[in-house]
């Protein structure tokens, strides 16, 4: 059963992507009749049955969840929840989790860039200060959570752009209920290590004035993010 989105009204904005896979997913709970308790199909099945992306599948089911249709149990697959029959998918909140991490593709590794092209050695300090305040608060997920996006807005301050300040507070600020519970299910203790590794890299290129380097440095951060949400 593939998915392949209605065409939109002109008047209404076109449905984000991850909707119409949770819709399709509801529609074959119904088709064949599926149990509170049953199980779903693996997800490499179930994504080449709708003709959609990991990345959109993994979406979906994660709306699905809030909105109480299916049950998420990692290391054990998806079940339909005892809710499923008068259930809906989690309002609509924002861009999906993926959305947002191709937007940072694409603006971070210029803001890195940039940075490491214009930081001052007091906006190094900075940096440095985030990359300090992760490793020390590394057991304490909020603290750490916070840390992490003092580094992502020390690079870029550093870019002497406030324009790219605000460009990036706004996309931390889309990291909602989808990609909190998103990264629940599918972080891993060696991606919130690895990510300590990666901003020391970022922050070894900015104070190395490496332009290519700190670009490189940043998409290959933020490509590790997204295969590790992506797949199992």
């Amino acid at each position: 059963m593939k998915t392949t989105p209605a065409a939109p009204d002109a008047s209404t904005p076109e449905p984000r992507m991850y909707r119409v896979v949770a819709d399709s997913i509801v529609q074959l709970i119904a088709t064949e009749r599926m149990q509170p308790g049953q199980r779903l199909p693996a997800e490499r099945e179930l994504s080449a049955r709708l003709g959609v992306s990991r990345a959109s599948l993994r979406e979906a089911l994660i709306a699905l969840e809030l909105g109480g249709v299916v049950e998420v149990r990692s290391g054990s697959g998806v079940y339909v929840s005892a809710q499923a029959p008068g259930a809906s998918p989690a309002p609509e909140v924002g861009p999906g989790p993926f959305e947002v991490l191709a937007a940072r593709r694409m603006i971070e590794t210029e803001v890195a860039g940039l940075a490491a092209r214009n930081a001052t050695d007091s906006a190094i300090d900075a940096i440095l200060t985030a990359v300090l305040e992760m490793e020390r608060d590394h057991e304490d997920r909020a603290s750490n959570e916070q840390a992490d996006r003092n580094f992502h807005l020390a690079l870029a301050r550093a870019t002497g752009n406030t324009a790219l300040v605000g460009a990036i507070d706004y996309l931390w600020n889309q990291r909602g209920t989808l990609w909190h519970k998103l990264k629940e299910h599918f972080q891993t203790e060696e991606l919130r290590k690895q990510t300590l590794i990666d901003h020391r890299n970022i922050l070894a290129a900015i104070a190395a004035h490496d332009v290519a380097g700190a670009r490189q440095a940043m998409r290959a951060h933020l490509e590790r993010v997204t295969r590790t949400f992506s797949r199992a």
